[in-house]
């Protein structure tokens, strides 16, 4: 069963899955991350070139020729096919429609009103439906 953890109060998703993949990417061989749209996908690209000086994190789109080979594969759709992966990102304000074949699911939940909302009702869907869910308030210990 998918174990669920929400990573919620983040004041910007992109910057914050640039620091969450960073950190995933040294233990799993392969994650893929839902965005919202084709905007914050393309935006989330941008980042993981230019956050950090110093890391490399490689990845493709989920329809490009080299995302087979990529450690971390970006997709912004549900109608596209995602590779097997130990671990995947949840950008978007809804549930992603294949979540259930991974083993480990992190809901990303800003401090954006309508997507703090959002993120309530998934958690509240999850939780009916029996998913072991740990949650993280982002600044707090």
């Amino acid at each position: 069963m998918t174990q669920i953890d929400f990573h919620s109060g983040v004041p910007d998703k992109v910057a914050y899955a640039c620091r969450l993949l960073r950190k995933a990417y040294a233990s799993t061989p392969r994650i893929v991350v839902m965005t919202e749209d084709v905007a914050q996908l393309a935006a989330l690209d941008q980042a993981l070139w230019t956050f950090s000086a110093t890391d490399f994190l490689p990845h493709a789109h989920a329809n490009d020729p080299l995302a087979p080979d990529s450690a971390i594969v970006l997709a912004d759709s549900d109608s596209t096919e995602l590779p097997e992966a130990g671990l995947l990102v949840n950008l978007a304000r809804r549930a992603p429609a294949q979540f259930e074949a991974f083993p480990r699911l992190i809901e990303v939940i800003s401090t954006d009103e309508e997507d703090a909302a959002a993120g309530r009702l998934r958690y509240a869907a999850y939780k009916r439906q029996d998913f072991p869910l740990k949650h993280l308030t982002v600044g707090k210990k």
